[in-house]
């Protein structure tokens, strides 16, 4: 293959060779990135097809040890780089990907989500998507090979995770208890009721949708009947599973008795703002108490699943508006996020997807409502900042659009959980000292988003190195660890709805490490920003600050650190 760009380094041009043949071999990726040419495919998820993945990532590595470092981009590049394809390296030889059955971020859920960032405009486009149904059960046959492959070297994962992964191929594939309308078919509908679609692509699309929901049919058999009487009860991954976990998600080191330790602490200083806030919101009220004004306030609710919508968009645009040329810099293309509602089946927390390489597709939020028409706004307002802008999708859109500084690899593949949601939980904190937060109801919103991120600190790492709760607490002193004493604690001390803290409490036990990615990212932002200030004293600026650190793209918290030093 020629090199792409010959103006680029050595290092850059490896970057953007890697980048073409990952989309090459994994077309979820390349969706997701927005290069074309490969969305009528799925990827080989068997042992073997894993394998290729590997075996990229070595002779990757290879061509990067031997790459001279011309600039200190490459350095940065480089560096970043190796160090995740190195930790990637180090998970294929464990077999993680023999054992990827969890409630979020599975390859069975990317298969399914590579949906919704397909572009379903012309016939063409639906007829590329048929193809792409039809691939479905190939992609799912080959995951399952692997997940037999991992079941029977005796690496197996929890029974909790398994019946969890069944219950959402059941919603995809129409065979749960509430027979919806399968999420294949629901596509297919929606081509049907275009104005003047093809007869024949039409058929393709039913075929295909048939072909994907037997596919998922087929996948929650084998979770709930297959697989589910092989796995373990055992929820806790360990110490030495959980610290490599931890720097997937982290891009650092941590000792994870500190920041449990510390978990509790920032746990503690949020619940003593939020009683001050509370007494605000009412004199004298509880933090229970102020919730359920708010919640029944309907200065403070949206009614309707498109009402919502709406004002989620509405948000953004305003929001966007306000900040460009006052506190950020923001370029045109950047200026569009879409606001989205999730299809049902995924986990319960609203995420983010980013644009396209050439923004022909733009970063969109999404929201699950599970099944919710009524919207209480106190806590929606910061989550809003934290997926749009100033968060994910100002700093991911950034990136993105750096085509001339960053290499590709970092613009595309960049993204590292610490990095990435330390700035988006760091940008609701920030929109507060901004002043979008001087309503005493959204501050409150803010406060319990942090709250539960630092209750994921203390619960994730508590749970999965079955730690002893200190014998100080008010919450079983003494006891150790485990789910069943999580989710009370998670519902209480987050104030988030109990449905929602189910589903988090099986998202923290099937992703070891990620849930905590938020606060310790969020502490390292806030560190560095602080060294920053302490050095440059009165000539300190915070927007060039910003500015400057978003140019860096996506980094691990170490090299974020050592980064941010020299800004």
């Amino acid at each position: 293959m020629p090199d792409p760009r010959p103006e680029l380094s050595p290092v850059y041009r490896i970057a953007d060779r890697f980048i073409d043949e990952v989309a090459a071999i994994d077309p979820i990726a390349a969706t997701s990135w927005g290069i074309p040419g490969h969305d009528d495919r799925l990827p080989d998820l068997s042992p073997d097809g894993e394998a290729e993945s590997d075996a990229l990532g070595q002779r990757t590595l290879a061509q990067l040890a031997e790459a001279p470092i011309e600039s200190d981009r490459d350095r940065v590049a480089a560096a970043f780089m190796t160090e995740r394809l190195d930790l990637s390296r180090e998970q294929f030889a464990a077999g993680d990907h023999l054992r990827s059955i969890r409630v979020l971020g599975s390859p069975m859920g990317s298969v399914r989500a590579a949906f919704d960032l397909m572009r379903l405009e012309s016939a063409d486009d639906w007829a590329t998507a048929a193809r792409r149904m039809h691939s479905v059960p190939g992609a799912l046959d080959g995951w399952i090979e692997s997940q037999r492959a991992g079941a029977a070297q005796g690496l197996v994962v929890a029974k909790r995770q398994v019946a969890a992964a069944a219950q959402q191929a059941a919603v995809w594939s129409g065979t749960d208890d509430d027979r919806s309308r399968p999420f294949f078919h629901r596509l297919a509908d929606g081509y049907e009721a275009s104005e003047g679609h093809s007869p024949a692509v039409l058929a393709d699309l039913r075929a295909g949708a048939d072909a994907a929901t037997l596919a998922f049919t087929a996948t929650a058999g084998f979770l709930r009947d297959g697989y589910h009487p092989l796995a373990t009860d055992r929820d806790p991954v360990g110490p030495e599973r959980y610290a490599r976990e931890a720097r997937r998600f982290l891009g650092a080191t941590i000792d994870p008795i500190e920041t449990y330790e510390w978990g509790w602490e920032e746990l503690a200083r949020i619940e003593a703002r939020a009683d001050e806030v509370c007494n605000m919101i009412r004199p004298g009220s509880t933090w229970a108490e102020a919730v359920e004004l708010l919640e029944n306030d309907p200065r403070h609710v949206i009614e309707g699943e498109a009402d919502f919508q709406a004002w989620n968009q509405d948000l953004i645009d305003t929001t966007i508006a306000e900040l460009d040329g006052r506190h950020f810099d923001i370029a045109p293309p950047i200026r569009t996020c879409e606001a989205m509602i999730a299809p049902p089946g995924g986990a319960a927390a609203m995420y983010y997807t980013g644009p396209s390489e050439d923004f022909s597709r733009p970063g969109r939020t999404w929201y699950p409502t599970l099944g919710k028409t009524r919207f209480p706004l106190w806590r929606e307002v910061s989550i809003c900042y934290h997926e749009g802008v100033p968060g994910h999708h100002l700093q991911i859109g950034q990136a993105t659009l750096l085509a001339d500084e960053l290499s590709r690899y970092q613009r595309l593949a960049g993204f590292v959980s610490g990095h990435g949601e330390g700035w988006a939980l760091y940008a609701e904190r920030l929109m507060g000292e901004l002043g979008y937060l001087d309503d005493p109801a959204y501050e409150l919103g803010m406060l319990a988003a942090s709250a539960m991120r630092a209750v994921r600190v203390i619960v994730d790492i508590g749970m999965h190195l079955e730690l002893r709760i200190p014998a100080g607490a008010d919450h079983h002193p003494g006891a150790t660890w485990n789910a069943e004493l999580a989710l009370p604690f998670v519902i209480e001390r987050s104030h988030f709805p109990a449905d929602f803290m189910a589903s988090e409490v099986d998202r923290y036990l099937g992703l070891p490490g990620q849930a905590i990615s938020y606060k310790v990212g969020e502490r390292a932002w806030l560190e560095a920003r602080a060294d920053a200030e302490r050095r440059h004293g009165a000539a300190f600026d915070l927007k060039e600050w910003h500015a400057r650190a978003l140019d860096l793209g996506g980094l691990g918290l170490d090299a974020l650190r050592e980064e941010l030093a020299k800004v």
